[in-house]
């Protein structure tokens, strides 16, 4: 993109500390689907034909609106996909959207298919499906341990080699990515992808000579999906609040476009600004004593006696390294709307807290109880684990010798390499 003449400065407010941006982590944790026909590795090439094939499926009316959605038989059609995918699509994407007014998060059971979703988040979502979690380093005998512990699959391959159990008894554990570390790659994965993702946003005017894209108020407002600005102890600052984009307009007068590279160049800075800050605190913590409640001490890097539980609204409590003991949380021990249970072994663990999401992984040999989840639980890498739940729904990622005790809303979602699972079942259908 070209480079506007101005380059805007980090999101500051008055008199205090800058606000950083974060990716948000629930659509890299629970919004990536193992359909091959949802991932394109060559930025707009393919997108840009199939948004524009989604927005020629509307009618003159619904194109006209702000809300251009499009349906399932919409959705099936133009990505090649069978309806019961599409409407996978849909339910995924109303477990990981940014706003829970929107008529999709909000739908009945019954109305998922024909309320649709917006086409911009639609695009959005499909872009990020090529995202690639961050990697562990893997065993250094790995086939040693591939014929005792399901294979990685296509799709997960940033799944360690070893077992639970292996894990947790090996000095690689060290090289599980911390918090900060899954942060860092998902801001570096938008660095790398914004000016894609930004052009899928926009449309074309004329200018002197040369088409220019624009971004509306009403695209930037589809960035919300993947950026947020706050701190720890604040709540989250939905991105239109903090740009500089847009502001004292006249709520009944439609804002003027901005140049899309304007808002390329913003979003830059402040990306590079957080890269810099995570980079100084990882420093800071390798050159300094180490807190036993930091928060981005590496995943299983924790014995039982510094069990810690991260305090930070803009992100899931950890409880890691539980072992041989029980343990409960309830809701006001929790900040926060998600938890992370993590490489725990030989316990007992009682989440009795209402959350909106819950990943369980890497454990072995426990049972864990998850209160009500509102959006999506996640299993993964656990091996002897007995897990009982109620949730809007679950995914169960390259597990061995589970057992499900599970009240859903949706059917569970099996992904990867899994041996012996036992799943009891009960739908709860909303009315």
């Amino acid at each position: 993109m070209a480079e506007s003449d101005e380059t805007p400065s980090p999101a500051t407010t008055p008199s205090t500390a800058p606000i950083y941006i974060h990716p948000r982590r629930e659509p890299f944790e629970h919004g990536l689907l193992p359909i091959p026909k949802l991932i394109f590795t060559d930025g707009t090439q393919t997108l840009g034909p199939i948004k524009d094939k989604l927005l020629s499926s509307l009618s003159s009316s619904e194109s006209s609106t702000t809300h251009q959605r499009v349906n399932t038989e919409s959705i099936a059609e133009s990505l090649q996909i069978s309806p019961e995918h599409a409407r996978l699509v849909l339910e995924t994407i109303a477990c990981v959207l940014h706003s829970d007014s929107d008529p999709l998060v909000t739908a009945k059971p019954s109305e998922v298919g024909s309320v649709g979703v917006n086409v911009f988040d639609l695009v959005v979502f499909l872009y990020i499906q090529s995202y690639k979690r961050l990697l562990p380093k893997g065993h250094k005998d790995s086939a040693a341990v591939a014929d005792v512990w399901p294979s990685t699959s296509a799709f997960d391959g940033f799944l360690s080699a070893l077992s639970p159990l292996q894990l947790v008894r090996s000095n690689s554990r060290r090289n599980m990515p911390s918090q900060s570390d899954e942060e860092a790659h998902q801001l570096s994965y938008l660095q790398k992808h914004l000016e894609n993702i930004l052009s899928l946003l926009s449309e074309a005017v004329e200018g002197e000579g040369d088409e220019t894209l624009v971004l509306s108020a009403e695209k930037f407002e589809h960035l919300g999906f993947l950026f947020y600005f706050g701190e720890k102890g604040s709540e989250r600052i939905p991105l239109s609040q903090n740009a500089p984009f847009f502001a004292n307009s006249d709520p009944d007068m439609p804002a003027v476009p901005v140049p899309a590279a304007q808002v390329h160049d913003w979003l830059l800075q402040n990306i590079a600004s957080a890269l810099e800050r995570i980079t100084e605190r990882a420093s800071a913590k390798e050159n300094g004593p180490t807190s036993a409640i930091d928060q981005d001490v590496p995943m299983a890097d924790v014995s039982a006696s510094s069990v810690k539980s991260s305090l930070s609204p803009r992100g899931p409590n950890f409880i890691e390294g539980i072992s041989k003991t029980s343990y409960v949380r309830q809701q006001n021990d929790l900040k926060g709307s998600s938890v992370k249970v993590v490489n725990c072994h030989e316990s007992v663990i009682y989440i009795l807290a209402p959350l909106k999401y819950a990943t369980v992984y890497g454990c072995s040999d426990a049972t864990i109880f998850l209160g009500a989840v509102g959006k999506a639980v996640r299993v993964e890498h656990c091996e002897r684990v007995h897990v009982i739940a109620a949730a809007k729904r679950i995914c169960i990622v390259n597990c061995r010798e589970c057992v499900f005790f599970l009240g859903v809303n949706q059917t569970p979602l099996v992904v990867g390499d899994n041996h012996k699972l036992q799943v009891n079942l009960k739908l709860l259908h909303c009315c």
